[in-house]
């Protein structure tokens, strides 16, 4: 009885305990299943399936004329499935390393590498992408376990290294890194596919099972206002600048002023983005946006519009370049300060790029309103970014405008202590061409997407008024006489009208300007009378003749000329005529001051000019003449001394121009002038005190600083 007592004590117990953990079990069972169950099963699936990437194709990038610069190729690229590999491995032993190697034989790869990646503990690998079309069909024969070739995009440039600063480049997964393709890289690059494989237990792919292809959407086309053929024109005369001057490097850019489009924009050094990788990070940056330096004397376009829209200066006003201008206790020399331009109107001080013309703007605009000079400077866009489709653009260096001095305005007014961009400077000289307009520098004109439908026009944008229309006009004529008479001269075109500036800036550097370091550029707009395109030309530390207008100037020529003839753009007059007339004019005498001279001294003068004197009435002195001074006439015309009396002794004398002559010759004009000469030096007079044209009684003493005649290095226009 107590035997049967325990057993059944015992069954029961027994009972209770398997219906315990029953109800555990079951327990569990129902967390799993309807707690976590969704949790569980999204897990299982991804133990089941493997995705792999498809990277969409980067949309095209076209030139204004739907000319491509950068494209998408399809190319083969290498994957692996290490839990097919290692299972492969496990069935025959050794089969991982044959594998292994096979694959670094076709892909140049080190063996161990590729054993690593293959072996990898991951679901999927890469082992080598973008091997182009080639060694993908090899690998395929071998049909390798675990080993895949897919089919992906990759990012080529047709035309090499041409626009490469515009364009950028993109990395191995189809990101944009530099230039326009990480400035639209949402835009090019579209949206990934994927490739979706069920694997079983073992990490075979199981035939039957799922396998999906959600395809990619290929990305939008970008239409540049870039132009390919003027981009070749400017890349053309960058390689030829680089070579003949040894540069440390050189930008050109090309603007259409009327929209804004960059129609071409270069530098040197250069990179081929198909192949980035092998040059230097460097040689990436696109100098023409991201470099600021001084512009020397192309900023004094802008000088001269801010003097002009202001009514401080005519172009008749007349000034006078003793070779030096005085700024407090600063004195700042002319760029010809060994030969000064002397008496100049307005125009002519453009023309000769005369440092003290444009000093004396800058003060005549600060006495008019303090600040007023720099309000234009800013109004012009510098020290800020323009605003262009690209990453990385500069500000430019201002000094900041409470530390601004007087003598900072005058530095500034003839283009020194102020750094700006290549591309800030186009923009502003743009606005001259554009009948004041400021715009917005433009790269990228439309989106449109891979069926050619638009999706996105952008158009130009008008900042805002800098210059009354009829400032710009004129200004537009001034420049075009810089070409025509000035220092510009070699950046004439036959049959067009060309106005700019050519620019010589010592660099700066530690402690003061750098000797022997210089940029040489060269801005202009053409035709004059309707500006199709503004071009700038600079050449950063040229080695040997480094002047703007001998280095710049012929490159701006060469670019403009081709650019002109290539859009079509009508000759404005027959070169030929033209050539024969300024042959005409060179055989023109300029007439001198001959009044106040004596007689003898007047009739030797004017004989060296070319004239025939002819002296009417009595007297020692020239009292008036006929032509006036200045003017252009023919070799052998008779200029009419008209001959008198002064009146007395004490009458005050006209200081006559010494400079360019020699010791006797000045000694000889003054001295018939009853005026005593100091010479200091040697050689030409350079130099002269009292100032020419200043009244002074006679017998005043004239100090006057002689030269031997040398090349000199000094900034040039």
């Amino acid at each position: 009885m107590n035997t049967n007592l325990v057993v059944r004590k015992r069954i029961a117990g027994l009972f209770l305990i398997i219906a315990g953990i029953l109800f555990l079990l079951i327990l569990r069972l129902g967390w799993l299943q309807f707690v976590r169950g969704e949790e569980l099963q999204e897990k299982a699936v991804v133990n089941r399936l493997r995705q792999v990437p498809v990277e969409a194709k980067r949309g095209v990038i076209y030139d204004r004329n739907g000319k491509e610069l950068a494209v998408s190729i399809s190319t083969d690229s290498v994957g692996a499935f290490p839990a097919e590999v290692k299972h492969a491995d496990a069935k025959n032993p050794g089969t991982a390393e044959k594998i292994a190697a096979q694959l670094a034989s076709i892909l140049d790869m080190p063996q161990d590498k590729v054993y690593q990646l293959i072996t990898k503990n991951s679901s999927f690998v890469w082992v080598k992408r973008k091997i182009g079309f080639e060694a993908g069909p090899k690998i395929k024969q071998l049909e390798l376990p675990g080993i895949e070739v897919y089919e992906e995009s990759q990012r080529y440039y047709p035309n090499g290294t041409l626009a490469a600063h515009i364009l950028g480049f993109a990395g191995i997964d189809n990101q944009g890194l530099e230039g326009l393709e990480v400035t639209y890289d949402e835009e090019l690059r579209g949206k990934r596919g994927k490739i979706v494989i069920e694997f079983d237990a073992t990490g075979r792919a199981i035939p039957e099972a799922v396998h999906k292809y959600i395809p990619p959407v290929d990305g939008h086309n970008l239409v540049l206002t870039i132009d390919e053929t003027i981009q070749y024109i400017v890349e053309r005369e960058l390689d030829r600048v680089m070579a003949e001057k040894q540069a440390k490097s050189a930008t050109i850019i090309v603007m259409d002023p009327k929209t804004g489009g960059i129609l071409a924009l270069g530098s040197r050094p250069t990179y081929n983005p198909n192949n980035y990788k092998e040059f230097p990070q460097q040689n990436w940056r696109n100098i023409a946006t991201s470099n600021a330096y001084e512009p020397g004397s192309t900023f004094k376009i802008i000088t001269a519009a801010a003097a002009m829209e202001e009514a401080v200066v005519k172009p008749e006003d007349r000034f006078y370049d003793p070779g030096y201008i005085k700024v407090g206790k600063e004195t700042i020399k002319c760029w010809r300060s060994y030969k000064p331009h002397g008496s100049q109107s307005f125009v002519e001080g453009v023309q000769n790029s005369c440092n003290p013309v444009f000093v004396e703007l800058g003060l005549r605009l600060e006495e008019k309103e303090k600040g007023l000079f720099y309000d234009y400077v800013k109004a012009f866009g510098f020290g800020q970014k323009t605003g262009i489709q690209l990453r990385g653009e500069a500000k430019g260096i201002m000094i900041p405008e409470e530390k601004l001095k007087l003598i900072n305005v005058a530095t500034i007014a003839m283009g020194q202590s102020i750094a700006v961009t290549p591309l800030q400077l186009v923009r502003a000289v743009s606005a001259v061409a554009n009948g004041g307009k400021l715009m917005q520098p433009q790269l990228v004109k439309e989106i449109r997407d891979k069926d050619g439908n638009l999706v996105e026009a952008i158009e130009p944008v008008v900042e805002k008024q800098v210059l009354s229309e009829q400032t710009a006009k004129k200004l537009a004529e001034i420049l075009e006489g810089v070409v025509s008479e000035g220092t510009g001269r070699n950046a004439y075109i036959p049959g067009f009208r060309v106005g700019g500036k050519t620019g010589t800036a010592q660099k700066p550097g530690p402690g003061g300007y750098m000797q022997g370091k210089y940029v040489a550029s060269f801005i202009g707009l053409a035709p004059v009378n309707d500006p199709q395109v503004v071009a700038l030309v600079v050449v950063d530390e040229p080695q040997g003749v480094y002047y703007g207008g001998q280095v710049a100037a012929p490159v701006f020529k060469r670019v403009v000329e081709d650019t002109l003839r290539y859009l079509g753009v009508t000759p404005q007059y027959n070169a030929q005529a033209e050539h024969g007339a300024k042959q005409e004019e060179g055989r023109l005498s300029t007439v001198p001051d001959l009044v106040g001279l004596p007689v003898i001294q007047a009739e030797k003068v004017a004989k060296a000019a070319g004239l025939t004197p002819a002296v009417q009435g009595e007297g020692p002195y020239v009292v008036k003449q006929t032509p006036k001074s200045g003017a252009k006439v023919k070799p052998g015309t008779k200029a009419i001394l008209y001959a008198g009396e002064r009146q007395g002794d004490n009458e005050q004398l006209k200081v006559p121009d010494v400079t360019g002559l020699r010791i006797s010759e000045a000694a000889r004009l003054l001295e018939a002038l009853g005026l005593e000469m100091i010479p200091v030096g040697s050689g030409v007079a350079v130099e002269q005190e009292p100032i020419p044209a200043t009244l002074v009684p006679q017998g005043t003493k004239v100090k006057v600083r002689f030269r031997e005649e040398q090349t000199v290095e000094t900034i040039g226009p």
